[in-house]
């Protein structure tokens, strides 16, 4: 029989906001009493994700005294509330009470919308019930490219020293992540639509399976130390499913007809989720949700999707169905210090000195983030489609990246010191899967990928010197 689940809401939201998903659930076999409706401050701006991690830390000790294994299903900005709660007060990943853990359209790597939310007109549009205030530090770790967001990542699912532990997979906490691929379609909520998002949350930002490397031009600038960090043993392969028919909104609603030939696919991936209870299913549940999100960007092409899709006004190929991708770059000297005014240039190697950097831009790379706190951490938003579609023509088979760094002062410069516009150059991707064998930094669909790079901090010649006698 079902036991106690615990529904978490998201940033601007309350318990309220889960009300469909606590009738959907109860109508499926739950007792009203087994579904807990939590409630946390999500718009003032003293509350950090930290500070309603520790609260629930002491709200959920209270009932894991008298159920040793619950489940939870979280929305958006709860996914990073219940992640922090999880590495913080359960440092051993084995020790935590939660049995299954749903996410559905989590922010694990941010929003395009925080940025908007911490502004002028944020704060009057989401604070004017609330003294103006919207959850300030709530949405600076929600802003793409925060250092909350990195600093979380290495504490559940990467890890740059080697093997480690996740709390989550077979044996531990089953963890399992839903999110929708379809913008808002009605009203001002339209403003935040993108490719490749559902209004609010990037699929590949949802995804907890991420890749990690950390690239060192501190020993070369042309072929640069490449070191892939370890993922945490169980976090390899966590199941997402990511639909075609629902948007940030809707994913709460598992029993609200889309008008989407399968409307109820939502429904049943969350009761298979639930009535997960050995290693052996979650294996299976993530091989069949991987069909899923295929199934999803293979409507991206069928002539009967027109209603379902979101053509890009600036590529052929592009689409809301379309596979994306998230890049996190993150740039420091080989002292340590970030490094927060540079330029990434991406390039053919077969036909430099052309136009394929515009149109690289144009068409493939959709947005680029500098976070607002630290502009050394960037996230870079990629139509993977639109790269073998539109980008791999004419005799361009792979990418590279240029990183040019400006130069601190008149005695220390990054790179080559006794050049002025010194660069680091790497190859990034190739067209071919076969040339791609020995290439560390590959770009998977739906993936964020967090690049660490590390550039020479060099000081000029007369910042020592021993004049002659």
């Amino acid at each position: 029989m079902p036991g106690y689940v615990v529904l978490v809401h998201g940033w601007s939201a309350d318990a309220s906001s889960m009300y469909p998903l606590r009738d959907f659930l109860t109508a499926n076999g739950y007792a009203v009493t087994d579904i807990l409706l939590s409630q946390y401050v999500s718009m003032d701006d003293d509350v950090r994700v930290e500070d309603v991690a520790k609260r629930m830390a002491a709200v959920l000790d209270g009932i894991a005294a008298t159920t040793p294994r619950f489940d939870m299903i979280v929305h958006s900005t709860g996914g990073l509330v219940v992640r922090d709660w999880i590495t913080r007060a359960r440092p051993e990943p084995w020790a935590c009470p939660v049995k299954r853990l749903l996410m559905l359209a989590p922010a694990n790597f941010g929003s395009r919308l925080a940025s908007a939310g911490k502004s002028f007109v944020g704060r009057v549009v989401k604070g004017w019930d609330n003294w103006f205030e919207s959850g300030q530090e709530r949405l600076n770790a929600l802003e793409l490219a925060s250092d909350y967001q990195w600093r979380l990542a290495e504490r559940d699912l990467v890890s740059r020293d080697g093997p480690a532990l996740s709390p989550y997979g077979p044996g531990k906490t089953y963890a399992f992540i839903i999110v929708g691929s379809r913008g808002h379609t009605g009203g001002l909520e339209q403003i935040t639509n993108e490719d490749g998002s559902d209004g609010v949350v990037r699929p590949s930002a949802a995804n907890l399976n991420i890749v990690a490397v950390t690239v060192d031009f501190s020993t070369s600038e042309t072929d640069p130390e490449i070191r892939p960090w370890s993922t945490r043993q169980g976090a390899e392969a966590i199941p997402i499913a990511i639909l075609p028919d629902r948007n940030h909104g809707s994913i709460l609603q598992p029993q609200t007809d889309t008008g989407f030939a399968r409307s109820d696919q939502l429904g049943k991936l969350i009761l298979q989720a639930m009535a997960c209870d050995d290693d052996a299913t979650y294996q299976q549940i993530q091989q069949d949700w991987d069909a899923v999100t295929a199934d999803t960007a293979s409507l991206a092409e069928a002539d009967d999707a027109t209603r379902a899709r979101q053509f890009s006004q600036n590529c052929p190929s592009g689409s809301t169905l379309t596979p994306h991708m998230q890049v996190i770059v993150r740039v420091r000297d080989d002292a340590g210090h970030p490094v927060t005014d540079f330029f990434l240039e991406f390039f053919s190697p077969q036909t430099p000195g052309t136009d394929d950097t515009v149109l690289f831009q144009r068409c493939v790379l959709k947005d680029i983030h500098p976070n607002s706190l630290d502009p050394s951490i960037r996230c870079l938003f990629i139509d993977r489609d639109a790269l073998f579609k539109d980008y791999y023509q004419d005799g361009r088979t792979s990418v590279a990246l240029s990183l040019s760094a400006a130069k601190i002062g008149a005695n220390i410069r990054y790179f080559d010191a006794t050049a002025q516009g010194a660069a680091g150059h790497l190859m990034v991707h190739c067209e071919n899967a076969a040339d791609r064998a020995g290439l560390e930094g590959r770009l998977y669909r739906n993936q964020t990928h967090l690049v660490e790079i590390i550039v020479p901090r060099q000081p000029i010649d007369t910042v020592f010197a021993i004049p002659p006698p």
